[in-house]
């Protein structure tokens, strides 16, 4: 191959997917140079970057599109190479017309593992069947400050759950014959005041015992193909030049064998907002040499910058070489070299394309009954019920008043007898894409074409409550706006709670990219205090005298300040797509019995940031501070509509060798008189380490779903001294002898049952083969 060849395989176009069928045509950004497609392609190409995902297009003609454009591809280099689609799928394929799941912080609140592999599975599926190849997603940042605006992008706040979770997605991606790529690696979400791309000042225990450990079990368990840098830089090296990242660690260490592709312009951005490069050449000389294989969304460094650079000897042309073999055995396993390649998708097969667009147009269904039932099921598994006063549940379909035959039953031990008349007050209340994270389709690209339908259902929260609620008057009023901080709609808002039985404050986020929501890309809060005046209007609503039932639909955890203790209920749910107003529906009235967890802690202040529940013990409340950062709900906090006893824990063996393990194991039982799921959460505390600690991590968990009343479950664990395991002073990871606590909880703040143990012997070292995970049986 020429040098040119070579580095054409190295860089993407963005393109967007004709509405006709035709060929996509380049796509323009403020921050890219108008690409000539004809002067290109002799070359070859290495990816072509979101066919679907820049404009609203029909998915049978958008995958019409890319075909024509592949063969024009394959056609116009010598080689035949087609180009590696890439498209995103962080809640959902991000195309016109596709399923719109939960956020990825929604798939942390379940707890379940398999169901969002089972989701991945299906959105990869739909994604191959159009012809698209890659998927830019999962997002394994841990959130280290829930004011950053990408936290609805996260799994969570701890490291095993983001691990397992994100693990999980990868094999469902994966498994489709998608190649998942890991973001943002690595320190993306610990950026300073959770300010957007602001400079990472971590230490290097911090990022090896937090940021880390997620990657790395996705590396080693999951078959993930593709790595994504950060923009960020830690302590002025940017992850994008940074070797011992993305080549030391990655590779040598880790033994990850697949491509690393660079976050949209982060190339680029080495000189424009690092200053570590003077020149395009020097950052792509830079990314190259740290490992980072293509340039992505289009090509800029890589092309006339590199070539340039290295004719003139100042970037080898070795390091060329390198990346090109990746992208091209990437390329070999997709069978994009195969000799009977064909483009024609799946979706395309055995279809006339020459019928012309109107023959097509509809024939390809990327929102199927299955894929709605799907992203039900997951929506109503990551709702959280963080309060419960016994209003809930609300029996919608059989709870009628017994002399007039009309009304809402309330739940048990409410008092509140029956509810005729329902008050939804608040911005989301009537809002179609309050729903939606900033990743979805209507949201990321459907905003600029407001003429365009959605292109799937969506019904408002005020919908799914009259559905579910046939007999009750629903009375609907937004109160104020998600952020316009007006108290105009106060009065009405009152007067309605004060006139009804039961008051529903539909509160929230709006997603948006760059300012243009509350939360999303470069939406950054300056404090957790419910945006706009939404907070005053959730006040003024206590105040009337009528229960209320407060529901969120958002992007972050926010302070509810007196509605933690005030509101009759609470009810979380983080952006839970196209059916999440649905399950919320259901999880009000209790045909759905909630059993979503926080990944994230509730704050009880707004302005105490940033805190985790992961922090050592200064991190928590202590009298030399007069900051208090406790929760209002701690991580791993969510109620249900029964009750649970923990019993009988057992210890085998209370000591153990620092290369050993315990084994336990403890009851569950439902003690309730309806259906529920519990999830037991094993946290480890460490009272005396040689380096400070967290007051506890999580270290396992075991999901219990459908416990009928009365019921119990025997839960063992066998945990390997390996999850002690910590970052020494060395820079090792080791295994230090001592007393440890091996807390079962219901939650990080909530600890039910605890086996007190000791770890025997000599101080061990360990490395990346270390063992991960508990062993968890259900009886």
């Amino acid at each position: 191959m020429t040098l040119e060849e070579k580095t054409a395989q190295l860089v993407g176009v963005w393109v967007g997917a004709s509405a006709e069928g035709a060929e996509v045509a380049p796509h323009q950004h403020d921050m890219e140079e108008v690409v000539d497609l004809e002067a290109l392609l002799p070359n070859g190409l290495g990816q072509l970057t979101r066919s679907f995902g820049t404009l609203p297009v029909d998915p049978a003609l958008g995958a019409l599109s890319l075909m024509r454009t592949q063969a024009r591809i394959a056609a116009a280099n010598r080689f035949g190479i087609p180009a590696v689609a890439h498209e995103e799928c962080l809640a959902g394929f991000a195309a016109w017309g596709a399923t719109a799941y939960p956020v990825p912080l929604s798939w942390g609140a379940t707890f379940d593992p398999a169901l969002i592999r089972e989701m991945a599975g299906a959105i990869g599926r739909d994604m191959r069947a159009v012809g698209v190849h890659q998927g830019l997603a999962p997002v394994l940042d841990v959130v280290r400050d829930a004011r950053w605006g990408r936290v609805e992008e996260t799994i969570g706040e701890d490291p095993y759950l983001v691990g397992t979770i994100a693990t999980a997605y990868v094999r469902g991606l994966e498994s489709a014959g998608i190649v998942a790529t890991l973001k943002h690696f690595a320190g993306y979400s610990a950026s300073r005041a959770g300010r957007n791309l602001a400079p990472v000042g971590m230490g290097t225990r911090e990022r090896a015992d937090v940021i880390l450990p997620p990657f790395e079990m996705a590396v080693r368990e999951s078959g993930v193909r593709s790595v994504m840098h950060a923009y960020t830089d830690t302590d002025g090296v940017p992850s994008a030049a940074d070797e011992e990242l993305l080549t030391g660690l990655l590779r040598d260490t880790w033994g990850f064998d697949g491509t690393v592709v660079a976050d949209y312009f982060g190339i680029a951005f080495l000189r424009i907002l690092h200053g570590v490069a003077g020149t395009d050449a020097e950052a792509a000389g830079l990314a190259l040499a740290a490992g980072v294989d293509v340039e992505l969304p289009t090509v800029k460094t890589f092309g006339a910058p590199l070539l340039d650079a290295i004719r003139d000897g100042r970037v080898s042309e070795e390091l060329v070489d390198r990346a090109l073999r990746r992208v091209l055995a990437q390329k070999a396993e997709l069978g994009l070299l195969d000799p009977d390649w064909s483009p024609v998708p799946a979706a395309l097969r055995g279809v006339d394309t020459e019928a012309g667009p109107d023959a097509l147009r509809g024939t390809v269904d990327l929102d199927p009954a299955a894929n709605r039932e799907l992203a039900g099921r997951v929506a109503e598994r990551a709702i959280v019920l963080l309060r419960n006063d016994g209003v809930l549940p609300l029996d919608g379909r059989s709870g009628t008043d017994s002399e007039s035959g009309t009304g809402v039953g309330v739940g048990v031990g409410s008092g509140a007898g029956v509810v005729r008349r329902i008050a939804l007050i608040g911005p989301t209340a009537e809002a179609p894409t309050a729903v939606l994270g900033c990743y979805s389709f209507p949201v990321h690209v459907g905003g600029q074409h407001p003429d365009m339908p959605l292109g799937i259902e969506l019904p408002t929260l005020a919908e799914a409550l009259r559905k579910e609620f046939p007999a009750a008057e629903i009375i609907v009023a937004p109160g104020t706006g998600i952020d316009d901080d007006s108290t105009e709609g106060f009065a009405e808002a009152v007067a309605l709670a004060r006139g009804a039985d039961l008051v529903i404050a539909a509160l929230g986020d709006r997603a948006g990219l760059f300012g243009r929501g509350t939360s999303g890309e470069g939406c950054d809060a300056e404090s957790l205090e419910l945006p706009g005046a939404q907070g005053r209007l959730l006040d003024e609503l206590l105040d009337s005298g009528t229960p209320v039932v407060t529901v969120l639909l958002a992007g972050r955890p926010y302070t509810l300040g007196r509605a933690a203790e005030e509101s009759a209920a609470v009810v979380q749910s983080f952006f839970p797509g196209e059916a999440g107003t649905v399950a919320l529906a259901a999880v009000l009235s209790g045909r759905t019995a909630p059993s979503g967890r926080l990944p994230v802690s509730v704050p009880r202040r707004g302005g105490a940031q940033p805190s985790t529940y992961l922090a050592a013990r200064l991190g928590h409340a202590a009298e030399v501070s007069s900051i208090d950062p406790s929760p209002a709900f701690g991580f791993g906090h969510g109620l249900t509509y029964t009750t649970f006893a923990w019993s009988d824990l057992t210890v085998e063996n209370a000591e153990a060798p620092t290369d050993g393990a315990f084994q336990l194991a403890l009851t569950v039982a439902n003690t309730g008189e309806r259906t529920g799921t519990e999830v037991v959460q094993l946290y480890l505390h460490d009272p005396v380490a040689s380096v400070v600690q967290p007051v506890r991590r999580l270290v396992a968990y075991a999901r219990l779903d459908g416990l009928e009343p009365g019921e119990s479950r025997r839960v063992r664990m066998t945990v390997p001294a390996d999850l002690a395991s910590f970052t020494g002073r060395s820079g090792r990871r080791i295994v230090e002898p001592g007393e440890l606590e091996l807390r079962f909880g219901a939650s990080s703040t909530d600890t039910r049952l605890t086996a007190r143990v000791t770890l025997t012997g000599p101080v061990r070292e360990l490395d990346h083969r270390r063992r991960l995970h508990a062993d968890v049986e259900i009886d």
